[in-house]
């Protein structure tokens, strides 16, 4: 302990407390020690410090205090938005406090006379309201008014998920957001990723009378971010009273009327919601006697408010939902189709939509509902028509060029897709109540998500576009065509012997992978396969690729952006016929052309003229004609992706309609480098050949005493979680362990083994330098994870089911069967919780992993009808 006297304040420089936040320890303590003589009116005479807080001795010696504030412990950050105004603590150290509502946003001039600005209810008298976001005084108006029209019971939802703050001025609390210096004028989104935003709230109540403290009790706020006249203002703040968070403006109105309710219901400002806040609202329709369809007697329908910053987007989401929800209690006259039959002629819906209306129960039905929904609630926002007049500036941009640092295309389609996602979860989520809502939700909007798992499947095929990308693009120079030798480097030397890179045999079995072969190169395997050897008599040829692939002047070529030479451009087809059309388009535009094609190398761009061009179906449909016993088919897969459900009962019901031909045939894979998918593919035949020829013995484990060993081994805490549940799981795993090691040998060149590069890939996010690449990893070493998990899956559906001779389909087991285990509640919290919470990650759910299939962001080229 030390002593330190002084006969007057010493000076401590602002910007050596909290100018950087940098400062070491050692210098921080005593710096905080001197800083607490002028938090203190500079009433020290002494300051005796110590390991737990300084001891503060007042001049007249009367007063020994110690000081245990945060402040001290808190490394603050001062900014300025510019020059000429003055230097001010920032807002986790980062942000701006900007008045939240302007006069101009209030469109419909409601803020006087109802209290928040663009106060309305949906046509049709339903009682749902919609508003922004007001100030104390201005609720305590909205309910009056609420009061006074004989609503008996209000249910409040703030839809907001940025944190908001309300200051004591004059008579009023008004409300105010923290706003980047970059851009004043939008609302922050990301800040509540480790705590909710009720939580957040409360923290930045304690910076702003932190700051307040600091500052003579005033706090510097910005009223006018257009011409900044007088800005900043000081707002005073005496006590932690002087500001109120959301949750107390919003809910104290519990105490004085008692049919009164608030929820918190954190909508995000595009897109649809997650099912997490889906679930929150089911819960409040659970919990609400009023709100369900069991009440006996029939209750008068409670008014629901939703209230967003300026009453227009998320106001609009909550108004429809409520709508939604309010006409399964009081069915309203549906929607003349007369009436609307010209506007559904003049805009026709999106094939993402047309199949989830086919799919689902009712499904015109449901449609009509929302489409209804939309059409009262549509004042200020039409949900609907917003998808259409993002896709006609899609479309009607000539020339790409950048806007707000990305390119304009990419911005508009990412507009698209945001439109037409919260349209499809309106459709899904009132089928959801079609079926619910008589149940009293006996099943969360989550679970019964995971119980029809089809939909994400379906959802992850929302941008079709490339399916009508022209075929033009590679002869007008907007692709090129890059050869498979640069792409797929032959690592295990094959090319000389068998003419195709990386051809490999499982051990023992007649299952065979590769690369993409060239048409010189299937003459060779068949030749190899056929000979007095090995004697297959019958080949089933499987071609995995879903990219499309043609030979030209006798190699393989596959079309590539210019600037992604090594981002393969996948079709988003789950039918071969589809990619194969687009090879046939894309082959007689090569031969139209007749002119010199692009075609990039690994160093160097050069012309050449394609001489012959043919599609793989044209190459396979010759050798059929000249060798019996070949069978072709397309089985695209996704690269780094597990199958799907229905992959894997084509795989299936190819080999059993094989081997009933002849029990002999060999099974041949090729992807575009025969590494990931080929791997997949023959892992799965040899399973199935097992189950029909019987398994050989088993060697025992052997005990491996190396890094990460329990991981190269599969034994994550999800995969082990499934093979608990899974009848005889652990034989089933091993038997997948054993497939996959006789398919890739661990020390072959190709450096390819599925237990293993799981492990790898999520180990090189460590030495990442961005995050986006950081994403990208960690959503490849989960897609690995869920494919070993689908192989587990597979065989233990093999042995459960053998006794029926597989007539139930794998996909529909996985219904029937795997969905009622929770098999697909596992797929939606997948991650790796031993390093780290699977929750903090939106790729863990089935949601966020099967629609982001990759983090590479290809222009958009086609039409996106």
């Amino acid at each position: 302990m030390g002593t330190t006297a002084s006969a007057a304040p010493l000076p401590v420089p602002l910007e050596g407390v909290h100018g950087n936040g940098m400062a070491d320890s050692k210098q921080s303590l005593s710096v905080s020690s001197f800083q607490t003589v002028n938090i203190h009116s500079s009433k020290a005479k002494s300051i005796i410090t110590n390991k737990v807080a300084p001891v503060v001795i007042t001049y007249n010696c009367r007063q020994e205090f110690q000081i245990h504030d945060d402040l001290l412990r808190t490394n603050y950050k001062v900014g300025r938005i510019s020059d000429t105004m003055p230097e001010h603590y920032l807002v986790q150290g980062s942000y701006f406090m900007v008045q939240d509502v302007y006069s101009k946003a209030d469109v419909v001039n409601t803020t006087a006379s109802h209290g928040a600005p663009n106060f309305r209810q949906v046509k049709e008298d339903f009682p749902v309201f919609g508003m922004g976001q007001p100030s104390l005084n201005g609720f305590r108006q909205v309910l009056q008014r609420m009061q006074s029209q004989g609503h008996e019971e209000v249910i409040f939802f703030c839809v907001r998920e940025e944190p908001v703050v309300f200051l004591h001025l004059e008579d009023n609390f008004v409300p105010y957001t923290p706003r980047r210096k970059e851009n004043l004028h939008e609302n922050l989104h990301d800040l509540g990723r480790d705590q909710s935003v009720d939580s957040l709230e409360l923290i930045i109540r304690k910076e702003l009378h932190d700051f307040a403290k600091l500052g003579e009790n005033v706090f510097y706020v910005y009223n006018d971010i257009e011409h900044f006249k007088d800005e900043p203002q000081k707002v005073a703040i005496l006590c932690e009273e002087d500001i109120q968070v959301t949750e107390e403006v919003f809910k104290r109105p519990v105490f004085t009327m008692p049919s009164y309710s608030y929820h918190r219901l954190p909508l995000p400002t595009e897109g649809a919601p997650l099912e997490q806040n889906f679930d929150a609202f089911v819960k409040v329709l659970k919990e609400n006697p009023s709100l369900s369809l069991l009440q006996d007697p029939p209750r008068p329908l409670p008014a629901l408010i939703f209230s967003c910053q300026v009453g227009v987007g998320r106001t609009n989401l909550g108004m429809i939902l409520g709508t939604l929800v309010l006409s399964r209690l009081r069915p309203s006259v549906p929607p003349d189709p007369f009436q609307t039959k010209d506007e559904a002629e003049t805009k026709p819906l999106f094939q993402i939509i047309k199949t989830l209306v086919s799919k689902l129960p009712e499904g015109q039905t449901v449609m009509e509902e929302v489409d209804h929904a939309i059409a009262i609630c549509s004042d200020m926002h039409d949900i609907k028509e917003a998808i259409y007049e993002n896709k006609k500036k899609l479309e009607g941009i000539g020339e790409d060029y950048q806007f707000q640092g990305g390119s304009t295309k990419d911005y508009f389609l990412h507009k698209t897709m945001k439109s037409l996602e919260l349209y499809f979860y309106l459709i899904v989520f009132n089928a959801y109540l079609h079926e619910q809502y008589p149940l009293a939700f006996a099943c969360s909007f989550s679970r019964w998500l995971c119980a029809n798992a089809w939909i994400y499947r379906l959802l992850a095929r929302m941008n079709i576009s490339e399916l009508r990308a022209p075929a033009d693009l590679v002869t007008k120079g907007t692709r090129v065509l890059v050869s498979d030798e640069y792409l797929s480097p032959d690592v295990l030397s094959t090319v000389k012997e068998m003419k195709v890179a990386n051809f490999r045999r499982v051990p023992k079995m007649p299952i065979y992978g590769m690369a993409q072969p060239t048409s010189e190169a299937i003459t060779s395997v068949l030749s190899y396969l056929s000979d007095e050897k090995r004697r297959h008599g019958r080949v089933l040829w499987v071609n995995l690729q879903e990219e499309l692939v043609l030979e030209g002047n006798g190699e393989i070529f596959c079309p590539r952006e210019p600037t992604c030479l090594d981002q393969h451009i996948p079709v988003p087809a789950s039918e071969a016929q589809e990619i194969e059309a687009l090879e046939s388009a894309l082959r007689d535009e090569v031969l139209r052309a007749q002119k010199w094609l692009e075609v990039t190398g690994e160093q160097e761009k050069q012309m050449k003229m394609m001489k012959s061009c043919r599609t793989l179906q044209e190459i396979f449909n010759q050798h059929k004609s000249s060798i019996q016993g070949l069978e072709y088919r397309r089985a695209p897969l996704i690269d780094c992706c597990s199958p799907h459900e229905q992959d894997f009962d084509r795989f299936l019901d190819a080999m059993k309609s094989t081997l009933a031909e002849d029990s002999t045939s060999a099974f041949v894979f090729n992807c575009s480098n025969g590494k990931g998918r080929s791997t997949t593919a023959m892992v799965i035949a040899t399973l199935t050949l097992w189950h029909f020829n019987g398994f050989p013995e088993f060697a025992d484990d052997e005990i491996v005493s190396v890094p990460d060993a329990k991981y190269t081994k599969g034994e994550f805490e999800v995969v082990m979680q499934l093979v608990r549940l899974l009848p005889d799981g652990h034989r089933v795993k091993r038997e997948v362990d054993m497939a996959l090691d006789s398919v890739s040998e661990t020390m072959t060149p190709m450096h390819y083994h599925l237990r293993e590069i799981i492990i790898c890939t999520y180990r090189q996010i460590k030495t990442v330098k961005c995050e986006a690449d950081g994403q990208r990893l960690l959503l490849r070493s989960l897609q690995y994870l869920e494919r070993y998990m689908y192989l587990i899956l597979f065989n233990s559906y093999l042995h459960l089911e053998k006794k029926e001779s597989w007539q139930r389909p794998f996909s529909v087991w996985m219904q029937q069967v795997a969905l009622r285990a929770g098999v697909y509640e596992i797929l939606n919290r997948l991650g790796f919780s031993e390093f780290e919470n699977p929750q903090d990650s939106p790729l863990s759910t089935l949601r966020h992993r099967w629609q982001r299939q990759t983090y590479v962001s290809l222009p958009f080229r086609g039409d996106f009808f």
